[in-house]
């Protein structure tokens, strides 16, 4: 038994649709950011949301020289997800927006601004980490690109009516078998599939099995692969009115999985200025550089600030082994090639942009979108020459 199972693991990520509670909150949070970006790039922004059957809440700090209509973006972007049917429960048309913002603390604001004396420093402390592997042309750990795709088929498959029944939520689950360390095998995917009263259980598992399941991971599937769709039956009540939502709860969703340590604070509804956001970007910019020059097949970096302090407190590299150079020398590297102070972070990967919105759902990290800056390799050439 023992020797069964020594070299044996079976890892697990998940995924959610736009539509669930949690991914609805994130969305709001960085809706708002957004509006704020558009005319004026130096906005300031820590911003919550709760919702509820019937509700939505939005609170925090802000600090921005332009107007928002808090109430209209709140319900275009309900709207835009696919809650815009009373029957859901959860409705943009008549849903009751609570807002509850207020001005940024002077007290954050001395650290962060900067001035002719002082170089900005971090909104907060904390500890970031950012990831890479070469399992996957993402860079990105294989249970987590599969979840995503699946969750990002359940929500096409609904907005395109080839399966008219489904409404805005929606989960998914991923399960690979890892041999020595290399995905081996799909060993089980779980889908749970929001959907109105007028559909069988039997018709909608055949019909996610199809269109949904198959289309993604079909080749992946063998005999022994586990399959569960709506496991406890039907899933009616969903969204807000089925589990309450709140900013920042799907943290592992929005990173590598569980395949990598997560620092704690969530990305959404914050500012660039917020390390815990525009840190952990940079993390994952060098991590992937790193893999993408062949230094190591995969990387994990762990970046730490204090408050007010523009220069991390601390740095640590992590190459599971996988090294390709001493890990002293890639660590020379990172601090020759890159600069980790808020400013620099923010100018290099031009993080004062209206993009925040789409990171919110199907994760901020493996995305083929010219907008996810962190997500470019363009250092890994020098990287790569550099190390010769």
């Amino acid at each position: 038994m023992e020797q069964k199972f020594k070299n044996v693991r079976l890892i697990t990520s998940e995924s959610v649709t736009e539509g669930h509670p949690d991914k609805v909150c994130d969305q709001i949070s960085d809706g708002i950011l957004d509006e704020m970006l558009k005319n004026d790039p130096n906005s300031h922004s820590a911003v919550e949301c709760f919702c509820t059957t019937g509700l939505v809440l939005v609170g925090g700090e802000i600090r921005t020289k332009t107007y928002i209509n808090i109430d209209k973006t709140v319900r275009d972007i309900l709207r835009d997800i696919g809650y815009d049917k009373q029957e859901y429960g959860f409705c943009a048309d008549d849903v009751g927006v609570i807002v509850t913002l207020h001005e940024q603390s002077p007290d954050i604001a001395q650290g962060v601004d900067e001035d002719k004396n002082k170089e900005q420093g971090a909104g907060d402390q904390g500890l970031m980490f950012g990831y890479a592997t070469n399992e996957t042309p993402e860079f990105m750990p294989l249970p987590i690109v599969l979840a995503h795709k699946l969750t990002r088929q359940l929500a096409k498959v609904r907005k395109e009516g080839i399966l008219p029944y489904l409404r805005p939520d929606g989960k998914s689950q991923v399960t690979i078998e890892y041999i020595n360390g290399k995905a081996k095998r799909l060993e089980t995917v779980v889908i749970a599939a929001h959907h109105s009263k007028d559909i069988t259980t039997k018709r909608l598992r055949e019909d996610i099995l199809k269109k949904v399941i198959k289309p993604v991971v079909g080749k992946l599937l063998d005999d022994k692969t586990n399959i569960f769709i709506n496991a406890t039956g039907q899933f009616i009540i969903g969204g807000p009115p089925g589990d309450t939502g709140l900013t920042g709860r799907k943290i592992i969703v929005d990173t590598y999985g569980g395949l990598a340590p997560h620092g704690g604070g969530c990305f959404s509804g914050k500012d660039a200025s917020k390390v815990d956001r525009s840190g952990a970007y940079m993390a994952r910019y060098v991590a992937k550089n790193i893999v993408a020059a062949g230094l190591a097949d995969r990387c994990q970096l762990q970046v730490a600030y204090a408050i007010g302090v523009a220069s991390p407190v601390g740095i640590y590299i992590d190459t599971f082994n996988t090294y390709k150079i001493p890990e002293y020398k890639i660590m020379e590297l990172i601090e020759k090639n890159f600069d980790f102070s808020p400013k620099q972070i923010i100018n290099v990967l031009d993080l004062k942009r209206p993009i925040y919105r789409k990171t919110a759902a199907y994760g901020h990290f493996g995305r083929d979108d010219k907008d996810f800056t962190w997500e470019k390799t363009d250092k890994a050439k020098i990287l790569k020459k550099e190390a010769e």
